[in-house]
């Protein structure tokens, strides 16, 4: 049987995701974001958000017009988170490289999301 988590102290200059709240906040990066797949940056601005919620790793969200969705496709599947609403899927194509699923994004959030309509979390 395994243990339930428990919470490691943070360090100096840390973040712990125990402190995150729940419901989820939102807030705006400070920090510039690339990412960069098969060699090629998808995505490159200053202009993200994070969503933070406890016991979860930060999500990035980055702004579509800050994206190469020429190397995004709409894939099958969705699913529903009860502080964001219903997420639609991304797959990522690359010369000969793919990752299905690659990305998602909510486009019609509930009110305490909305400034992340259409924003994309690329999970590669």
């Amino acid at each position: 049987m395994n243990p339930l988590p428990t919470r490691v102290a943070a360090g100096p200059g840390q973040e712990s995701v125990w402190d995150y709240p729940r419901p989820p906040r939102l807030e705006k990066v400070q920090d510039h974001v690339r990412v960069v797949f098969a060699g090629e940056t998808i995505a490159e601005t200053a202009h993200a958000f994070r969503v933070l919620e406890t016991s979860h790793p930060p999500v990035y969200y980055l702004p579509p017009d800050h994206l190469r969705m020429d190397f995004l496709v709409a894939a099958a599947g969705r699913s529903f988170c009860e502080f964001k609403g219903f997420a639609k899927y991304w797959s990522l194509d690359v010369g000969t490289l793919r990752s299905e699923q690659a990305a998602w994004s909510y486009p019609d959030p509930i009110s305490a999301f909305a400034e992340i309509r259409d924003y994309l979390v690329d999970k590669i």
